[in-house]
């Protein structure tokens, strides 16, 4: 069963990302950026929900599968599914490191600190790689910054869908609030 939650979600990842093409393709700034991005928000959703591990590899399947979706190298298409994959896992490993204790998935601080360092480190690894791989000739700090902001927006959204979603099913006789521990 978890095998198939881990497909799921992969395959999630690259829908959400051509949905996200298409509804919110008036906030798109070039192929890689755009104002509005929920994919930002699965790949802390995978690795909060399936763990460190787990989550990665959901993050790096997707990436995978929406590989053939852009019109790019192999080694730049497999450098951004790698600044993808690690940016979530190297900012709570950072929030474990700074605050010396695990995420707490009921706090809403918790979480907030997380997202803001997840798209920090999304945007400024994925630029570095740019720059590394020579696709960009300098660090271009307002694209960078646009790309937090679209990570940054997507993350939220994402996680007010995701609450309205819980509202909705447990209205209609779901329990999800029972405590949970957080896989990281």
């Amino acid at each position: 069963m978890f095998f198939l939650l881990i497909l799921a979600l992969a395959v999630l990842y690259p829908a959400v990302h051509i949905l996200n093409g298409w509804l919110f393709d008036f906030a798109t700034i070039n192929h890689h950026i755009s104002l509005i991005y929920l994919p930002a928000f699965l790949r802390l959703f995978n690795l909060l929900v399936l763990g460190s591990i787990y989550g990665t590899f959901t993050t790096i399947l997707g990436g995978l599968f929406l590989m053939g979706n852009f019109n790019e190298s192999l080694a730049l298409a497999l450098f951004n599914i790698a600044c993808s994959a690690s940016s979530p896992l190297i900012a709570l490993f950072g929030f474990k490191l700074y605050f010396k204790r695990r995420i707490q998935l009921t706090s809403l601080r918790d979480l907030s600190t997380l997202t803001l360092i997840y798209c920090i480190c999304n945007s400024l690894i994925h630029h570095t790689a740019w720059l590394f791989l020579a696709s960009t000739s300098e660090f271009d700090l307002q694209a960078a910054s646009w790309m937090f902001i679209g990570d940054f927006n997507g993350a939220l959204l994402g996680a007010y869908l995701t609450k309205a979603l819980i509202d909705t099913l447990e209205k209609r006789g779901f329990n999800f609030s029972g405590s949970s521990q957080p896989k990281n």
